[in-house]
């Protein structure tokens, strides 16, 4: 539970000066710039809303890629704006707004936004890196809503079975309950702001575990019937900005892609596959049909070593489950001088199924020389002074630097089968070093994730073999016909086994 703490009034407080120091820069600049048409001017003059009752959370996060982006974003906003009103809102980076490891989660950042802007405000929208908003229009959308009611907006998501991310919530009928796709941007009334900061600070927050924060949000502000559903917005959508479907939009994804170069080598990645002796029939056969031969440096590592496969045995027994044991064997052979010095290391399970030609393009908007853990982060207890982790099942990757920074600090398992994707997120959290969040990565199938969520995707990977066809599932979703080429010329073909 997030108490209304100084530290994070003069974060909000420091962000709001820098703000207006931005204004007055770009107000400077902009002397015989043409401004957006007098129709648009008209519009935001003539609704009951004013753009300083808005107030722009971008869901951003600390690793340095993802603030360019935020900041891009931040700058685009405030570009529109200056071109509307006379003063711009409010835009501010999650990040920036707490120490506290738990700000993505949004509901511990409530009280401060409430104390700092429930007076003043009428709205809190919050977007995402990629999201492009259309400020015209998204004034107009919200200016069709009264704002001393609680109003809770977004691009709703619907579950079409029961899943285990969502701990298989409204099992009977799951279509019936609707959450937020970020990616569109939602929005939140600050009369609810309000309500709900009073509640965070007075009640514990009850689960332990965020998994999708998307849904728990949902779930937390429908308060079981108490609080309002998610009310639908067609105008916030996640068809690419350059469609021609997105003239009635008032937030579209951009398409402008990050400025990151040429994917990385098949040669900078060490790929470390966790199996037991139990599934080398069963599991191992699925990657060598679908994406070893993608991988340039990869292991399979298992309690028993097979020279057919071939598998390593670490030394380490199989456990039913955590695998930390295992896990930090993986790390510390790592930096030792049996595998190829390498810039990134991607452990994962013998049932992940995973792109790695897209993993190579992710990875070149990210700094090897930074202590970078990157997948699909999930949390615990970060209402009480919790973690982030990566989580194990859809592929966790790792800097170099950040494996040294692991192993140099002591960091070690407390048995071997902890589980090791929370035993590293709590090193992590002790030496202070972010856990770097992509959708892309999924801990789970794609059964078990809602249809639209995954229509304006391009994954990474998906985890389990439970009930599905791995190898098709694999073809549908993640294969390429086409894959990244090293510097060298790197035969698609080529790789090298340990």
């Amino acid at each position: 539970m997030l108490p209304n703490n100084p530290h994070i009034g003069h974060k909000v407080a420091g962000c709001l000066i820098l703000l207006s120091l931005f204004y007055i820069n770009l107000s400077a600049g902009s002397s015989g710039k043409a401004s957006q048409s007098h129709d648009d001017m008209h519009v935001i003059h003539n609704n009951q809303l004013d753009l300083r009752e808005i107030v722009f959370v971008i869901q951003s996060q600390s690793n340095s890629f993802h603030v360019r982006q935020a900041e891009r974003r931040r700058a685009d906003l405030l570009k529109q704006a200056h071109s509307l009103a006379e003063k711009p809102p409010v835009v501010l980076l999650s990040h920036s707004l707490s120490d506290d490891e738990g700000h993505w989660s949004i509901l511990p950042l409530l009280p401060s936004l409430s104390h700092s802007f429930g007076k003043n405000s009428s709205w809190i929208v919050f977007l995402e890196e990629e999201t492009h908003v259309k400020m015209t229009k998204l004034v107009q959308v919200l200016a069709k809503f009264n704002k001393e009611e609680e109003w809770f907006l977004g691009k709703p998501l619907h579950d079409e079975e029961s899943t285990i991310i969502h701990h298989y919530a409204f099992a009977e009928n799951p279509t019936i309950f609707k959450y937020p796709d970020f990616t569109a941007a939602w929005a939140v009334s600050t009369t609810l702001v309000v309500r709900l900061a009073d509640k965070v600070r007075d009640e514990p927050l009850k689960s332990d575990f965020t998994i999708d924060l998307k849904h728990e949000v949902a779930l937390y502000i429908w308060d079981n019937g108490n609080g309002p559903p998610l009310t639908a917005v067609p105008e916030l959508c996640t068809e690419p900005e350059d469609s021609p479907q997105t003239r009635r939009c008032a937030t579209t994804l951009s398409t402008e892609p990050p400025l990151c170069g040429e994917p990385v080598s098949a040669e900078d990645i060490f790929v470390a596959v966790k199996t037991c002796r139990k599934f080398h029939s069963e599991r191992v056969p699925v990657i060598k049909k679908t994406w070893e031969k993608d991988a340039f440096f990869l292991e399979y590592y298992s309690d028993y070593a097979d020279p057919s496969i071939p598998t390593v045995n670490l030394g380490v027994p199989n456990t039913e489950r955590g695998h930390c044991g295992k896990t930090f064997a993986i790390l510390q052979r790592f930096l030792s001088d049996a595998v190829p010095d390498t810039k990134w290391l991607l452990v994962c399970d013998d049932d992940t199924l995973i792109s790695l030609s897209r993993l190579q393009v992710l990875l070149s908007c990210y700094n090897p020389s930074e202590p970078v853990c990157l997948g699909e982060r999930y949390g615990y207890g970060l209402s009480q002074g919790g973690y982030s982790y990566i989580t194990g099942g859809g592929g966790m990757v790792f800097s170099r630097e950040a494996v040294v920074r692991l192993l140099d600090s002591g960091c070690k398992c407390y048995s071997n089968d902890a589980p090791d994707d929370m035993v590293l997120g709590m090193c992590l959290n002790a030496l202070g070093l972010p856990v770097t969040h992509s959708p892309l990565f999924h801990q789970a199938r794609p059964e078990d994730y809602a249809r639209d969520f995954l229509a304006h995707q391009v994954p990474i990977s998906f985890h389990k073999h439970w009930n599905i066809d791995p190898i098709a599932v694999y073809n549908k979703w993640l294969k390429d016909d086409l894959r990244p080429t090293s510097s060298d010329g790197l035969n698609e073909n080529a790789k090298t086994e340990l």
